[in-house]
This record gives structure tokens, sequence and C-alpha cells, in this order.
């Protein structure tokens, strides 16, 4: 069964918020914990608060850690939304439970001496062109809430930059797979914007790059 745009329950996310961001921009998605669902959606957000540990805990009572790994592979439309971006990777600092592994890299808190969680307005800056940011200036300013933040092995995954005591993996893209540790739907127009884009030209259009992984 076709299930549309679905947005992942697990119990970590800030899914109202979401959802209603779908809604905003015309493209009302549904909020489901069903594996058949995500295995048949057209597109899937994942999003996510908390911790690490706790998220794949939820997701593999829910059984739900093979039908993510599975449509990410396959090519269907995905966006991981902060703590949904950092389960992509294989490892936490955070915990010793292994993350989704969708991408080689691994998950790092944030130095000692700043300021966690990262909270607030940031900007981002974008390494390359991607139909998630048509229409999103390079530089423009996203609403972040965290205290760690992903590395991926490989460099060419990152799509966004971000500076906070380090320079950190903010976004990142191969192929199907879009992800930001910002929070677009607390991220006003711009952050709408990312929302329309996904499902206007990588969900309905198939607009995508060649994967990089």
């Amino acid at each position: 069964m076709d299930a549309g745009i679905v947005i992942v329950d697990y119990g970590a996310g800030n899914l109202r918020s979401v959802a209603k961001a779908l809604e905003k921009v015309g493209f009302p998605a549904r909020v489901t914990q069903s594996p058949q669902d995500v295995l048949g959606a057209k597109g899937v957000i994942l999003p996510g608060v908390g911790s690490s540990g706790s998220a794949m805990a939820a997701l593999q009572e829910l059984g739900l850690v093979a039908p993510l790994q599975e449509v990410a592979a396959r090519g269907t439309p995905f966006f991981g939304v902060c703590l949904g971006l950092q389960l992509l990777l294989e490892s936490s600092e955070e915990d010793p439970r292994p993350c989704l592994g969708v991408f080689k890299g691994r998950v790092r808190r944030f130095a000692t001496g700043l300021k966690v969680p990262h909270m607030g307005w940031n900007q981002v800056a974008f390494t390359r062109q991607h139909p998630i940011c048509a229409g999103v200036p390079s530089g423009s300013y996203f609403y972040f809430v965290h205290s760690y933040y992903a590395e991926p092995q490989n460099a060419s995954l990152v799509l966004g930059k971000t500076g906070y005591g380090v320079e950190f993996c903010s976004a990142l893209a191969s192929g199907n797979l879009v992800a930001t540790q910002f929070h677009p739907e607390k991220s006003g127009l711009l952050g709408l914007r990312l929302y329309e884009n996904f499902v206007r030209l990588m969900v309905l259009e198939g607009a995508r790059p060649l994967a990089r992984r």
C-alpha cells in the first residue's frame, strides 16, 4: 500500500511541529509507527530529539530498524532531522548501542568548554548545489538544539557546515537521502522551503543527484 509521505513516530520526535510544517507547504503527511507504512511510503521523514541509545531501542522495539535501512538503501526519498541525522551514522559517543549505519562515521559531543546544548539560530554554509537547497541562500540562519554533531567518514557527504567551536556537519546529502542537524520546522520560511523542496522536487519529481556514499 502506498503510504504517501510518512513521519516516523518512535517516541523521540518533534512530530506535531513537523506535521504542521508539511501541512503549511501543502503536503500533509501521515505520522506512523508502522513498518509497513515506512516500506510503502513515497517519502520518509525521520525527526528526533533526545538520546541516540533510547531512540535506537525504541526503533528496535517497533520493528523499524530494518525498514528504515531498506528505504534509505533502495532509493526512497528520506529526510532526517536533528537526531534523525545522527542516527544515520554508525555510532555515537552518547551511547554504546549502534545506530542505523546508513553511512560510515560517528557522532561526537561538542568539546568541553562550549555551552551545550548548542541552542538558537546559526548560519549554514552550503557546500554544493542540491535540490533540497533550491531557493535557500548559503549562509542562511536555521534553528539548532543539540549537544552532539555528526562526523561522516566521507567528507563529500557534507552538504552544509556550521561553526560552533568547531566547523561541523549541519546538513548531509547522498542521492535520495538528506538530513539536517537543525530543525527546519522551527526555522521560519526558509525551513518550510526545505520541506517543500523535499516533497516537490525529490519525492514528486525525483530530482536528486547521484549517491555519494
